[in-house]
């Protein structure tokens, strides 16, 4: 299926349709995110599966009943995505945590369909009460088979609070199996099919036996499911469709069971835009370009990655600062306190100045819901550009946005 999102697609008529709003500025574009469903829709036909959008990644409810045409619901990491999704997303409502409290509890089971457990502690703890409010309950796993490099990203690295593992021996009990509707793993963050394949194949190796006994228990009046978890790409122009579409199939035919997803970047990738401008240069060894955006508030992943994570932006590109020198070369830095708020070192195609906007890509994901108020940032506007090309303000920032959260 041929795929359609660019980075800095059309970006000079972006850049003339909104030279007068104030920056720094989101811009989520309707049409982007909708290519991006058109391919998920893709995959769901040819194989069968559910997939779900998963809130942590991308919150902006404004576009839920766009998506609510393509996805069959949501996966939420706590009370509140979960709220947010039974008020503005018409499909099934999902939710996992590491640890529920008795006081979520009680609200989650009025909302949600479908509930995740961490751990065998806390499925026998909720058990009870979830099922007697009629919600489908499954565990989630970990395999222990990392395929990424470590960092704050791996949900197997060692000593992981995620996930259940295969030596507890509820997986041994007779009749542990008759608790669960399903199981549930997710591993994988900006991965490609192959990850998934390799970790499928793990799983079976350490839990197949038992999700076999779980498909085969026969007084359920629905099929059986395995959740595959977020973190693939499908989405991305190198993604394997044809692998994923045929590991699906074979698991739903082998199992006779049902197959989620639910990605969150995937969703939105290549679908936004934050729109900065240059407040001051100052030299030190070379040029420090200070914007009005941060990687403190408005891009946390930049700091919490140490700068593995660098963001594109339009007529640039990402260099290494002491290596290299030239008038065209920067270090760009935020308007906060913290010395370690920078975003980055580029190589723009031209000497910058003072008032030019920049304009950084892919900032759908886990940007606006991660953003926040430290020094009294104020958070970026939020436009969106919908399906017929008219762009709608959808959030200003306020002074109560930070003020609200101190005090009364």
């Amino acid at each position: 299926m041929q795929k359609t999102n660019r980075l800095f697609e059309n970006i000079e008529k972006l850049l003339g349709e909104t030279k007068s709003f104030p920056t720094p500025f989101f811009l989520v574009d309707e049409t982007l995110i909708e290519n991006n469903l058109k391919i998920l829709q893709h995959v769901k036909n040819k194989s069968g599966a559910k997939i779900l959008l998963a809130q942590k990644a991308f919150s902006c409810y404004d576009t839920y009943p766009l998506i609510e045409k393509y996805l069959d619901g949501t996966t939420a990491s706590g009370l509140y995505e979960a709220k947010l999704a039974n008020e503005h997303f018409n499909g099934e409502n999902h939710v996992f945590a590491p640890s529920f409290s008795d006081r979520d509890i009680k609200e989650i089971a009025k909302i949600c369909t479908h509930i995740v457990f961490n751990s065998v502690t806390q499925l026998n703890y909720h058990y009870e009460f979830v099922k007697s409010n009629g919600l489908s309950v499954s565990l989630r796993l970990n395999p222990q088979h990392s395929t990424q490099d470590g960092g704050i990203y791996d949900p197997c690295a060692p000593h992981s609070r995620f996930g259940t593992l295969a030596s507890n021996d509820f997986f041994n009990q007779p009749d542990t199996h008759k608790m669960l509707d399903g199981l549930h793993f997710h591993t994988l963050c900006q991965q490609g099919f192959k990850d998934l394949e390799s970790t499928f194949d793990v799983f079976e190796k350490r839990f197949g036996e038992f999700f076999k006994k779980l498909c085969n228990h026969k007084t359920r009046n629905h099929k059986t499911y395995l959740n595959l978890g977020g973190g693939h790409h499908i989405t991305r122009d190198d993604y394997d469709l044809d692998g994923i579409i045929k590991l699906i199939k074979k698991i739903r035919q082998t199992y006779d069971c049902d197959i989620y997803l639910e990605p969150g970047e995937a969703v939105v990738l290549n679908s936004g835009y934050l729109i900065s401008s240059i407040m001051d240069i100052v030299n030190n060894d070379g040029g420090i370009v200070i914007m009005d955006t941060s990687a403190a508030c408005h891009n946390p992943d930049i700091i919490e990655t140490q700068h593995s994570y660098v963001p594109k932006i339009f007529d640039a590109k990402n260099v290494d600062l002491k290596s290299i020198r030239n008038e065209r070369i920067y270090r760009l830095a935020g308007n906060t306190c913290l010395s370690g708020d920078i975003i980055g070192d580029y190589e723009f195609e031209k000497k910058l100045d003072v008032g030019d906007r920049l304009v950084f890509s892919d900032m759908a994901l886990y940007t606006i819901v991660k953003g926040n108020t430290f020094n009294g940032i104020p958070l970026p506007s939020i436009y969106i550009r919908r399906l017929g090309g008219e762009i709608e303000l959808l959030r200003q920032p306020h002074y109560l946005d930070f003020k609200s959260r101190l005090g009364k």
